[in-house]
């Protein structure tokens, strides 16, 4: 069986976004009430700006004790995303996140935004593969020093 791509094994096609000067509270409220794990910061008509996830919320609002009503999404998003191809294999996503230590990859097509490709969405089977490429990788880069 051939391997799947990102865009076949998202679970939502339907893509949470909000304006750069939206607070915190507001992405927190949007992305509790979509049950999804993150939120792209997009500048109409689509320009991605970043992305915004639970981990973003945890470690630079929470953490650092900002208050999430007066805080723009823009000041603690992760700016310019890596994004993949709809066309990318799902062990090869995993592997770019394993290796850039992230969970979520916006997928691009020229300049539309398809959706975005969560670690959760990869199987088992993905994930052996994507893990068994990353010791590869690592097993490599110590070989060349």
């Amino acid at each position: 069986m051939a391997e799947r791509t990102v865009f076949q094994s998202i679970s939502r096609k339907h893509v949470l976004c909000l304006g750069p000067q939206a607070s915190v509270r507001e992405a927190a409220g949007v992305m509790t009430r979509a049950n999804c794990g993150s939120v792209l910061i997009m500048e109409p008509p689509d320009i991605l700006l970043g992305i915004l996830t639970e981990r973003d919320l945890m470690t630079r609002v929470l953490a650092r004790g900002l208050d999430p009503e007066r805080t723009p999404v823009s000041d603690v998003m992760t700016a310019n995303p890596i994004c993949v191809a709809p066309e990318t294999l799902v062990s090869d996503a995993v592997v770019l996140m394993l290796e850039r230590g992230f969970r979520h990859l916006p997928l691009v097509k020229g300049p539309k935004i398809l959706g975005v490709f969560s670690v959760r969405d990869a199987l088992p089977r993905e994930l052996g593969t994507a893990l068994s490429q990353t010791e590869f990788n690592e097993q490599v880069n110590d070989v060349l020093g």
